[in-house]
């Protein structure tokens, strides 16, 4: 049941609804939905996400695995404009631009980020399109 037409969500707990606001949508280019006391929506790369105001559900400790949201990138130079855009805006990288299984059919880059509430994202790109699922 594949509908490009859906769109993906997220729900995540945050401490500061600004704070979240200044980093997603004025540091990171996603454009905001809607905001209320409690939560932001976001266009988060063409999907839902939702930043719930949830200061005590806040990970002090955050791991990459297993807990970690993201997106895939169908083509290259989006893929390096965001990852260029989160150099320039200074945002905190959990781990920098890897290749992971270089050879391979599933070859894929890789980097990831960590919002002011601790939570983790991956971006993507598989160099075969094809091996998304």
């Amino acid at each position: 049941m594949e509908d490009s037409k859906k769109v993906f969500h997220v729900a995540i707990p945050c401490r500061d609804l600004d704070e979240a606001e200044d980093f997603y949508v004025k540091k990171l280019g996603c454009n905001l939905g809607r905001k209320y006391s409690d939560r932001i929506t976001l266009n988060f790369f063409g999907s839902q996400l939702v930043c719930h105001l949830y200061p005590e559900k806040i990970d002090s400790m955050p791991q990459m695995y297993p807990r970690h949201f993201g997106v895939i990138f169908h083509n290259k130079e989006d893929f390096d404009a965001v990852s260029e855009l989160a150099k320039q805006q200074k945002l905190e990288f959990v781990q920098e631009m890897t290749r992971k299984r270089q050879g391979e059919a599933a070859e894929q880059l890789n980097f990831y980020l960590k919002d002011p509430s601790n939570n983790i994202m991956q971006f993507k790109l598989f160099l075969n399109a094809e091996m998304v699922y």
